[in-house]
């Protein structure tokens, strides 16, 4: 019955955030707290549970859906915890093209469904997922590639990182570059005493050299490498002493679990050390 749940609810989702994420309206918002007293974060999660297409009020399945999911993986975004994030508020991303890679300012709706974290399984093994909304417009810097993102700096790029973040000390290496928001947040730290990030692609490692890298403010402690990850991994793991290693390759959990169990094959080689995945619990959901 919970894997039954399970899917449904992920099968809801996925086709709202697919198909209109933007469903919700703040007039519609506007309208509930207007007529029917509600607080903005109760309206807000019954205009989303019709957009999806749950009838909470005559189909008992639907209303058991929502409470026992919907209820708890939705909330109200604050603006302001992540403008002053440092990376946010110190690295200005300008709009610039070089071969099929582009960088530019994108921007939430006011009342967009957005991710802002990692999925997880409660020990009962529901799925717990965590999303949210802003009530104003929010503007973030992207890097898109032909025209798909490919790395943002969203709530849910900054939630996700931040465990990664947190444990990165000593020599840190790093696959995948995107905006450089996790070298440039454990170059922060004084225990990480330097960051190899290896990157494949030369017109990302050009952009970043040019346009964001001399934004850094410990940059003299960065190295880039071009090369292919897996190929790094092999030659470079063994006897290469590192502390650390991240590995972001992936645009997310759909293309992400072949990559990570990629990567995680290579552990042994590093003989040591410790290693971390971006949206690590989100992809061993899938698992």
């Amino acid at each position: 019955m919970i894997e039954q749940d399970n899917g449904r609810i992920l099968a809801l989702l996925s086709a709202y955030l697919n198909e209109r994420p933007r469903a919700v309206e703040p007039a519609t918002l506007r309208e509930l707290i207007d007529e029917c007293g509600l607080d903005a974060e109760e309206a807000y999660l019954l205009a989303l549970a019709g957009a999806m297409g749950l009838d909470i009020a005559d189909d008992r399945a639907d209303r058991d859906l929502f409470e026992r999911y919907l209820r708890g993986w939705v909330r109200r975004l604050d603006p302001a915890i992540y403008t002053a994030d440092p990376y946010f508020s110190r690295v200005r991303v300008p709009e610039k093209r070089l071969g099929r890679w582009e960088l530019r300012r994108q921007a939430f709706a006011p009342c967009e469904l957005i991710v802002c974290g990692d999925m997880t399984r409660s020990p009962d093994g529901r799925i717990h997922a965590r999303l949210g909304w802003f009530g104003e417009e929010f503007a973030y810097p992207a890097v898109l590639e032909g025209g798909r993102e490919w790395m943002l700096i969203t709530p849910n790029e900054i939630e996700t990182m931040r465990p990664a973040v947190a444990k990165a000390r000593g020599r840190v290496l790093a696959f995948g570059l995107g905006l450089g928001y996790f070298p440039f947040m454990v170059l922060e730290k004084t225990e990480v005493s330097s960051v190899t990030v290896v990157e494949r692609d030369p017109n990302v490692l050009s952009l970043f050299q040019e346009e964001l890298l001399p934004q850094f403010p410990h940059k003299e402690k960065i190295s880039l490498v071009h090369a292919d990850a897996f190929d790094f991994a092999r030659e470079r793991l063994p006897g290469g002493g590192w502390d650390f290693v991240f590995t972001d390759l992936w645009h997310d959990a759909g293309d992400g679990l072949p990559l990570y169990l990629r990567m995680k094959a290579l552990e042994p080689l590093a003989q040591g050390g410790e290693f971390a995945y971006w949206i690590e619990p989100t992809l061993r959901c899938y698992l």
